[in-house]
């Protein structure tokens, strides 16, 4: 949902390049501070127009040895429930996002840990606040991995098995949103390494980049099925700042239960200097569970101290019942 304005003016770059090239020796680190306001102004639903005041600090860093062997960590604050009412930066809890040790040989980069893996991209190559709302319904995250990524020519081979953690790292301090457990089911909480991704994504020229990947999430307790899922994208930057970024991807079993799942995300950018504008049309098929359509359009504004100011409108048809929300930010980042 909150993007930055450089997301969608480097869909051209992989994912990630070859250890033994990337790492430098020594810590580093980085973040950012977002602090945002969503609220839906109108809607079929009286109970629907509700305001989220909130705030998302994220600190990253890593220590590289001359080894080439790098350990790095990244740290996630903020609101760890969804907003039910208006509030103002409530239910605020820190939790471990990612924890683990890489490592690199030859054209391959190993990660080992609590990693996400590697499925498609609309999160990071949208532009706009509300660019990648619905495509994060599939994004993998906070899962305990062992991935690699092999970096062949103008491409990136991105492949490997996990499940989604419960270790004590699924805690959070703070508001304290409990530890994880197999028993609290869904497809890929299963407490074993039998859950993979692979996802390949390669440049075709300087501007455009394409991806394709698949997905296999274990069922688990209490669920229908195992969990297929499929992925495509393609991304292009024309010359005169406009970008074009697309994203399609279709489930079966989704979540582990009886609904099938598509989804897409159409994403143009326009830049005019240190300002970007774009928009979004986004679409989410749940089978019984119904259509949802999101439009949206949004404008990013960054300064020469490198803060991002953003704003953005969407209008969501979710089964019928229609949104109307507005949505600010402010991107301040952190680094070494």
């Amino acid at each position: 949902m909150k993007s930055t304005l450089s997301a969608a003016l480097l869909v051209s770059a992989p994912a990630l390049l070859c250890a033994n090239a990337a790492l430098a020796q020594g810590f580093s680190w980085e973040g950012e501070i977002e602090i945002g306001n969503e609220q839906v102004f109108s809607s079929d639903a009286a109970g629907n127009e509700i305001r989220d005041t909130y705030a998302i600090i994220e600190l990253g860093g890593s220590y590289a040895f001359d080894n080439g062997i790098e350990i790095f960590t990244n740290i996630i604050a903020e609101s760890l429930t969804g907003a039910t009412a208006d509030r103002t930066f409530d239910d605020m809890g820190a939790y471990v996002d990612e924890l683990g040790v890489r490592f690199g040989f030859g054209p391959a980069t190993v990660s080992v840990g609590k990693v996400a893996p590697t499925f498609g991209s609309a999160w990071d190559d949208t532009a706009g606040f509300f660019g990648g709302t619905l495509a994060e319904d599939y994004e993998l995250g906070e899962s305990i991995s062992i991935l690699a990524d092999v970096e062949l020519g103008t491409g990136v081979l991105s492949f490997g098995a996990f499940y989604t953690d419960d270790t004590g790292l699924s805690r959070s301090v703070g508001f304290d949103r409990g530890r994880n457990t197999t028993a609290a089911g869904g497809a890929g909480n299963t407490g074993k390494l039998d859950n993979f991704a692979i996802q390949w994504r390669q440049d075709l020229s300087e501007n455009t980049f394409y991806q394709v990947g698949a997905r296999h999430l274990s069922q688990g307790v209490g669920d229908v099925d195992d969990e297929q899922g499929f992925v495509a994208a393609l991304g292009h930057n024309f010359d005169n700042g406009l970008a074009l970024f697309g994203e399609v991807s279709s489930f079966s079993n989704f979540g582990g239960g009886a609904n099938d799942a598509t989804f897409a995300t159409l994403n143009a950018a326009y830049g005019v200097g240190s300002t970007t504008f774009s928009g979004t049309f986004a679409h989410r098929d749940l089978d019984a569970a119904g259509e949802t359509d999101l439009f949206s359009i949004a404008a990013e504004h960054e300064f020469q101290n490198g803060w991002v100011l953003g704003g953005a409108l969407a209008h969501v048809d979710d089964s019928g019942v229609s949104d109307k929300i507005l949505g600010v930010n402010l991107i301040i980042p952190l680094g070494s």
